[in-house]
């Protein structure tokens, strides 16, 4: 069956006539008004088929992207970008775990969920060669999606800057991305709430566009599954959403998720190492990807690296180093998100968390009989004690390779059901999850697992603790306004404790010629609304001084922001809102906006508020927004059902062509939100669109 596909996937990309295809009636395509796609089969395999066809008609080139990437093949559409990321998949093996684990992991059910997804994405290439980057692409198999998913999981648990600093900054502009990895979210019991319902708000913060941005949909099916929420262009179920019965929402966590080891070399014999007193060669692995140079032309670029006991090794001009980072350790995610899907109820979504395979993020929960819960998940490795883990190791003994023993969940920080009546996380410390009494407590075990400390909170924690201690109870729009709140606390900070509130208190006589700008920044009253005047302002000058730590390599090892830091940050902002403005108060609409095609409108928000907005700056001298609030979806549980309001930045498709272009932007811009239902026959009363997708026909 394998070899005729292949074969007529090859002869349809190669026909200049209309490939031939047939519709699966089976499976329908519900388009709202919106262009989200309600998806419905009688099986959960025949909704993934769907979901695959929806995000090629919408997502099909970052789609494409991510699979040629997970393939080694992203230097032959993107050159020497691409090929940046083709060895850095590589380097990581992560191609060689998944075929490794595969045919024993991925099994049952679940195996033919996938498959069916994999042959969904295959039959619309097959079908629509004109929009193929790369003909030697397809087909895409099961093993490529998860590779996709270890990838995301590598990016999102913070792992790839530790080998980004044993390449010494070669791999950065893949690995580190420069995108904020934060989000918000928060749940309310109705024991505090006005209308006996339960809150749950899901509210990432991610990039606006590309790999790791937003697409929602809804997927429903005869075997159980009822799921709406926002997965990415190639995930094969939705991430963090809300079925008839719980919600979900992630957040990115700060654990130890990645380890680095300094390998003792032997001082004759080349490339052995020492570990328990013997000498051991490292395994010399070689890795060869395409590199596109003009048009048709391209080369073939080699690299080598090693493998020790530890894991991927590599050569520098301080010594060799090991890297091992725990994301390799399961390939087991996709299948867990798809459990978590289905769950009905607390125990089984409990019961899909133990399958261990998401090796970080937070879970922030809420369901229709009233549980709420906090989670720091972390698939954490038991490690020895005597070392400290957040420097280099030594990597010379068994005592500091750990195995695959994780530290039980009952072991990690989480709070369920608190006194309080209200969980919440916003990257901040998982010590810091609800009132005071009721957190949970730090013990000697984070020495190992590398969580950050009790008392470390950031801007939008600190915000978020203020606000909520102002209410006895909630009612829906309190709620509302705590999730678009766009004012900083009291007291400004950001991770790692760095000093931001020296910002607002400078002497102005000390600094004559920038006192104007502290004028406006001790008397600002720290919102970032469009029509604040001084917002922008602040926005420039923490960019400034971004600028300055990182061409001194301050932020990366987390240094404290100075008084000069500031002086010179207002000094640069001020200067370039002069040159650009004409003068230091403008409202923040003329100077950052949400910018896709031909739109081109105000937004509001500024990094690490809890509305949170970080821009660039755009070709016409203004700020471009491009990441921050992305996918939003407000749930209320009660006792007529659940309720959803979402929002995603822009719409459902990637094609300028596309009506969904740029559909919900306005909303977005404005903090609207759109109405959404579960309910099957709803969707189908309402919707513009049905249409059943289409497979290869025999």
């Amino acid at each position: 069956m394998r070899i005729f596909f292949c074969c007529c996937l090859l002869f349809l990309m190669s026909c200049t006539s209309a490939p031939v295809g047939e519709e699966l009636p089976n499976i329908q395509i519900a388009r709202d008004i919106w262009g989200v796609p309600h998806i419905m089969a009688k099986t959960d395999a025949e909704v993934a088929y769907g979901l695959a066809w929806a995000e090629c008609e919408d997502q099909f080139t970052t789609l494409q992207e991510l699979m040629a990437a997970c393939k080694g093949m992203l230097g032959e559409i993107k050159g020497k970008e691409g090929l940046v990321a083709d060895f850095g998949v590589k380097f990581m093996g992560l191609q060689e775990v998944v075929q490794q684990k595969y045919e024993q992991d991925v099994t049952g059910k679940f195996k033919v969920y996938l498959e069916s997804f994999v042959a969904g994405v295959n039959a619309y290439a097959a079908l629509h060669p004109e929009e193929v980057l790369l003909d030697a692409l397809f087909p895409i198999t099961g093993q490529d999606v998860i590779v996709g998913y270890l990838l995301g999981n590598v990016e999102v648990s913070g792992a790839g800057k530790d080998l980004a600093k044993i390449l010494d900054g070669k791999m950065s502009s893949y690995l580190q991305s420069d995108a904020p990895k934060g989000s918000n979210a928060f749940a309310i019991s109705k024991t505090k709430t006005t209308d006996d319902k339960t809150y749950l708000a899901i509210n990432s913060h991610q990039p606006l566009e590309g790999w790791y941005s937003w697409y929602e949909a809804h997927l429903i099916s005869e075997e159980g599954m009822n799921i709406l929420g926002g997965t990415f262009a190639g995930g094969i179920c939705i991430f963090h959403g809300v079925n008839e019965n719980l919600a979900w929402a992630h957040t990115v966590n700060h654990a130890d998720f990645s380890d680095v080891y300094q390998l003792t070399m032997h001082p004759t014999k080349e490339n052995y190492y020492q570990f328990d007193g013997e000498w051991i060669p490292l395994k010399e692995k070689k890795y060869r990807s395409w590199l596109k140079v003009l048009g048709p032309i391209k080369i073939l670029i080699t690299r080598t690296i090693y493998e020790s006991k530890y894991g991927p090794t590599f050569k520098t001009d301080n010594g060799y180093f090991s890297w091992r980072f725990v994301v390799s350790q399961s390939i087991k995610m996709s299948e867990q998100w798809y459990q978590m899907n289905k769950a009905r109820n607390f125990k089984e979504f409990k019961e899909a968390i133990n399958l261990r395979g998401i090796a970080c993020l937070n879970f922030v929960y809420a369901d229709k009989d009233d549980n709420i819960y906090y989670l720091s998940n972390g698939s954490l490795p038991v490690r020895n004690p005597k070392y400290n883990w957040q420097g280099v190791l030594p990597g010379n003994t068994s005592e500091t390779l750990w195995d695959h023993t994780l530290i039980p969940i009952d072991s990690l920080p989480q709070v369920l059901n608190p006194k309080s009546g209200w969980v919440f996380n916003t990257n901040n410390t998982p010590y810091s999850a609800t009132d005071s009494l009721s957190n949970f407590k730090e013990t000697t075990l984070n020495k190992t697992m590398g969580y950050q400390s009790k008392g470390l909170e950031n801007n939008r924690s600190s915000r978020f603790l203020e606000l909520i201690s102002q209410y006895d109870s909630l009612s829906y729009a309190d709620f509302k306004r705590i999730k678009y709140d766009n004012q900083y606390p009291s007291k400004m900070m950001t991770p790692k404790a760095i000093n931001l509130e020296e910002l607002m208190h400078l002497d102005t006589t000390k600094y004559p010629d920038i006192a104007e700008g502290i004028r406006l920044l001790t008397n600002w009253n720290r919102k970032s609304d469009v029509e604040n005047t001084t917002a922008a302002l602040f926005i420039l000058t923490w960019m400034h001084i971004d600028k300055i730590r990182k061409s001194e390599d301050r932020v990366v090892r987390g240094g404290t922001i100075t008084a000069e830091d500031c002086v010179l940050g207002i000094r640069r902002a001020s200067e370039e809102m002069k040159r650009k403005f004409g003068a230091l108060e403008v409202p923040l609409k003329e100077v950052q906006r949400l910018i896709r095609g031909d739109l081109n409108l105000p937004m509001a928000g500024a990094p690490d508020v809890l509305a949170a907005i970080y821009s660039k700056e755009h070709t016409d001298g203004t700020y471009k927004a491009f990441a921050g609030e992305s996918y939003i979806e407000l749930v209320r549980f009660g006792k007529d059902g659940v309720e959803i309001e979402s929002i995603n930045t822009y719409g459902s498709s990637e094609k300028p062509s596309s009506a969904h272009f740029t559909s919900e932007m306005s909303s977005f811009a404005t903090q609207k939100l759109k109405q959404m239902t579960l309910n099957k026959e709803e969707v189908l009363r309402t919707a513009v669109r049905i249409y059943s997708p289409m497979k290869v026909k025999k």
